[in-house]
């Protein structure tokens, strides 16, 4: 068993690199993208006519930047293997264009005053740094006007010429390993904060309501899943069934919006949103608590209404066919009390099914509910993921994918490991 345990968590790596090199793929090949969202700024489809009227004209070194400020400017591959951390990336870029039949254009190294000249001989670029200045560390590449072209032209379509043709650009920049092997994540585009602070911000958050969901799930739905299988058919049953059933009928969000309307914004029994209040560094710890369950208490309703019916029902069904198999009456009459038919010999067989949803609950709560956050102005990492899409801010879609795909497959190990410990029969060889 440890064999195979120690099997699925080296494959873990692996199924990673899958799932994340093929989102990467689709993400890049998605239309309207950073580059496509820059350029339609600069040439807007309602004034290109006029624009083009009136002389301007996008050139093809402003489109190179452009691609080289989205990390565009590489392969589909070679990008994703620098945001892995297998390849260096080219950091702290500047650009400049060599002077018209020139070889050789001066470029200030940034973040400092100094300056160095780019010396290009053919298709290569070397660096000539005057005496006391370190270019350890620097490298240059040079980009041909064909190339240049070529960028152009696969991004700018025939309504903007290009009135002018590109000379030999100089890059100056430094190759460094910043990726995910590396522990980095990259930046957010729009906030330019490290995606794991991001990240690790809202881990709390969703950490919390995700694990008082789970406990809160397994120790009300299988106990009264026992009572209904027990009393099956009772108006206990009929009553239960009736709760569990009207709370999977709504969702989470609808059911949100409906006690933020009356429970908090008409007769304010509870907050309105967020997740702890403005004083609650200052409260003691009795005035913690009772923030936190002031804050806590509708969202929390909410995500876990939808999920009783589901595990009551399978605790309940699994239970009534255990009770009814062989092995369960046999026991009984040979003397075995009914209680202890239950507990000792029905209820081992009948949660196994129940853990096998372990790991994919765990998984499904920490990520939160995009929806239920959004109605509570809770930000946590569901509300994280979804905005990240919106606004199209690729470093953060792949940190909240490597972490939702890191934990669904924990998730899966851990729900094989629960199995083995239930169900004794069970041998991972």
């Amino acid at each position: 068993m440890k064999a195979y345990f120690l099997r699925r968590l080296l494959l873990i790596p692996v199924t990673l690199i899958g799932i994340t090199l093929l989102v990467f793929a689709i993400v890049r090949l998605t239309p309207g993208g950073p580059v496509e969202q820059a350029l339609s700024r600069l040439m807007g489809d309602g004034a290109k006519r006029s624009r083009a009227e009136a002389g301007f004209s996008l050139t093809a070194a402003q489109v190179l930047e452009i691609e080289e400020e989205f990390d565009r400017d590489k392969g589909i591959l070679r990008a994703y293997l620098e945001w892995l951390g297998a390849l260096p990336k080219d950091t702290d870029k500047l650009g400049k264009e060599f002077p018209e039949g020139k070889s050789e254009v001066k470029i200030a190294l940034p973040g400092t005053i100094d300056e160095v000249t780019i010396v290009r001989s053919g298709e290569t670029a070397a660096i000539r740094a005057p005496e006391g200045v370190s270019t350890e560390g620097w490298e240059a590449r040079v980009v041909s006007p064909d190339e240049q072209l070529q960028r152009w032209q696969r991004w700018v379509d025939g309504s903007m010429p290009l009135t002018k043709m590109p000379e030999y650009r100089a890059v100056l920049f430094r190759p460094k390993y910043a990726g995910l092997l590396q522990g980095s994540l990259g930046f957010s585009r729009k906030y330019q904060d490290p995606v794991w602070t991001m990240i690790l911000e809202r881990m709390p958050v969703s950490l919390t309501f995700g694990g008082i969901s789970l406990v809160l799930i397994y120790a009300i739905c299988l106990p009264l899943g026992v009572v209904k299988a027990i009393k099956h058919r009772s108006w206990l049953d009929s009553l239960s069934s009736l709760v569990v059933f009207g709370g999977y009928a709504i969702p989470g969000y609808a059911l949100g919006a409906l006690l933020v309307v009356y429970l908090a914004a008409k007769w304010r029994w509870f907050a309105l949103g967020g997740f702890i209040g403005d004083d609650f560094a200052t409260l003691s710890l009795a005035g913690k608590l009772k923030d936190l369950a002031y804050h806590m208490t509708l969202p929390m309703l909410c995500y876990v209404v939808s999920s009783f019916a589901m595990m009551t029902m399978l605790m309940k069904n699994n239970l009534m066919d255990n009770l009814a198999a062989d092995y369960v009456r046999t026991a009984i009459a040979k003397g075995t009390g009914f209680r202890t038919a239950v507990f000792r010999h029905a209820f081992r067989n009948s949660i196994i099914p129940i853990a096998t949803t372990f790991g994919a609950n765990l998984s499904i709560f920490v990520a939160g509910s995009v929806l239920i956050e959004k109605v509570f102005d809770i930000n946590g990492f569901g509300l994280l993921s979804f905005s990240s899409i919106l606004e199209f801010d690729e470093p953060v879609i792949m940190g909240v994918l490597f972490v939702s795909a890191l934990l669904m497959l924990v998730g899966n190990v851990i729900s094989d490991l629960c199995v083995a410990l239930v169900d004794p029969r069970v041998s991972y060889k």
